[in-house]
């Protein structure tokens, strides 16, 4: 016997004193959360640093924003990109051998689950905090950036990898066996025509955001861009952080726009 509409819905349970809690508990915890919120009662302070930084977006200073030497926004902007693409390509060098020996379907439980605790240990410390470590170590520069974009990139980079090493479909690689091929073949044609776009994808998605990163990292004298906006926007130089801003929206969508592309042609094939 076939139930009505109405008889369907007064048969289900009824939600709506657990939702009705749910929707308190969130309410109360939102009221306590804005009791810890300060506000200037100036407000004259914040409101002109508002309007400079709006100001040096619209009119950026074009003597740094076109300048070419050392000192100008387009060679701190290719400093920042090198930053970020080098430490992807170190973190997926280091990845590789670390995510094939921390996959369960490759290698005994223990080793994997040693080398998982390695990736955790490693992705639970943050980028600012390898930053500072390895300024100390090196000293400010690029090179110190190059070294925290590639650990902080290992950790997300292996996981990932991890989760496609175990997803390998095993069928194929008993067909190539029984083909009688060879163990190099094996692998290049059977694991690694598997791997590669995924691979290809992670690394992509990785450099999108150490580009992010890199700039941040720059406030702590790793190199790039964010070294010279913090002191621009430190000394009231809006003009000079409008043009360090402009040059750096503009790289973000032209990266984001290539990597789209990207990974539209590895969906395809």
């Amino acid at each position: 016997m076939q139930l009505t509409v109405a008889e369907t819905l007064s048969a289900e349970p009824k939600y709506w004193r657990k939702q009705l809690t749910a929707a308190l508990i969130v309410c109360i915890a939102l009221a306590w959360s804005m009791s810890a919120i300060q506000t200037n009662t100036g407000g004259s302070s914040g409101l002109s640093i508002a309007k400079g930084i709006f100001k040096g977006l619209v009119t950026p200073n074009p003597s740094l924003l076109f300048n070419f030497t050392d000192k100008g926004v387009a060679y701190l902007l290719l400093e920042t990109m090198a930053i970020a693409f080098l430490g992807t390509l170190v973190g997926a060098v280091i990845a590789v051998p670390l995510s094939f020996l921390s996959a369960s379907n490759i290698v005994p439980a223990y080793i994997a689950i040693l080398g998982r605790i390695f990736i955790m240990a490693v992705r639970t410390i943050p980028a600012f905090v390898y930053g500072l470590m390895f300024i100390m170590v090196t000293g400010p520069g690029p090179f110190a950036g190059l070294l925290t974009m590639s650990l902080t990139s290992v950790g997300m980079v292996s996981k990932m990898f991890i989760e496609s090493i175990e997803d390998l479909d095993k069928g194929i690689l008993e067909s190539l066996d029984s083909a009688g091929c060879t163990l190099f073949q094996k692998i290049r044609y059977g694991i690694m025509a598997q791997l590669m776009p995924s691979f290809l994808s992670t690394l992509i998605y990785r450099f999108d955001m150490n580009l992010r990163d890199a700039t941040v990292l720059g406030l702590v004298g790793a190199g790039g861009i964010g070294s010279p906006l913090i002191f621009a926007m430190s000394s009231y130089r809006w003009s000079d952080a409008g043009a360090i801003l402009v040059g750096l929206i503009i790289l973000v969508l032209f990266v984001e726009w290539f990597s789209n592309k990207l990974r539209t042609r590895l969906i395809r094939g």
